[in-house]
């Protein structure tokens, strides 16, 4: 019986390797220059540390461009309010969005099910799975999701027939 899971996942290593080439573009660039800008990510989070809002919001902008760059979707980041820190800087600690959550579990489910495809789509954990008697109910499955915005990128792994 064909199947497919619906994931949400961060290629780390290539987010890794746009922060750094962020963080060295920051380090040459002119307007940047003295000043007291970091970016850090420990696990799920990333702590943006700039003088004013916006610098900040320059560097997220950098960052973001970075992110395209090495072919990592930016709405993998969700971005929260800024807020100030030490020696008048101003801080904002942002989470990396990696699963697909309950309520757009649902949503998913609910726009396959307005197809009336012979499929049946269980939750399990944080990745959704797709169970079909046909590969083409499966195929016209995967263009709907396509077309619903969560918010954050979607992948199509373990296509089985």
């Amino acid at each position: 019986m064909p199947s497919f899971d619906v994931v949400s996942r961060i290629n780390y290593q290539e987010f890794d390797n746009a922060l750094a080439n962020c963080l060295r573009e920051i380090a040459t660039r002119y307007d940047f220059k003295g000043l007291n800008i970091s970016i850090e990510r420990k696990d799920k989070t990333i702590t943006t540390l700039a003088p004013d809002n916006l610098k900040l919001k320059q560097v997220n902008e950098l960052l973001q461009t970075h992110l395209i760059r090495r072919k990592v979707d930016p709405r993998v980041i969700n971005i929260k309010n800024s807020e100030t820190a030490t020696g008048g800087t101003v801080r904002q600690i942002s989470e990396l969005k990696e699963g697909i959550d309950q309520e757009s579990a649902k949503k998913i489910i609910t726009q396959i099910k307005s197809l009336k495809l012979k499929i049946q789509v269980k939750i399990q954990g944080e990745e959704l799975r797709a169970d079909g008697k046909k590969r083409d109910d499966l195929q016209e499955a995967i263009a709907a999701i396509r077309t619903i915005d969560i918010g954050q990128p979607m992948e199509f792994v373990n296509f089985r027939d």
